[in-house]
């Protein structure tokens, strides 16, 4: 058996799904941190390269699974940057 570059990104991407999710289980990670978002957002990118470049026929369920767990994943980034900046900006306008 042949592993190609999709290959090695779809499994890649998989462990870096589910060793954030464990991680998150184990209370190692919070959901809403940048860390558990990234191995989120980057898993779902390589399981997406391995559907879109290593498969002859498209599986189209498992494709918007990945599209829709990358959206996900940035909306929760920018969410969480968002709340960071307006709690920094908040504690500047009560700072002595």
């Amino acid at each position: 058996m042949t592993f190609l570059w999709h290959d090695w990104a779809g499994y890649i991407g998989v462990l870096l799904v589910l060793l954030a999710f464990l991680l998150l289980q184990a209370r190692k990670l919070h959901g809403n941190g940048l860390v558990y978002q990234l191995m989120n957002v980057l898993g779902a990118l390589g399981v997406l390269l391995s559907l879109v470049f290593g498969v002859t026929e498209m599986n189209w369920p498992a494709f918007l699974m990945q599209v829709a767990w990358i959206v996900i994943g940035v909306f929760g980034i920018v969410h969480s940057a968002r709340a960071r900046r307006e709690l920094r900006e908040a504690g500047r306008k009560f700072a002595p």
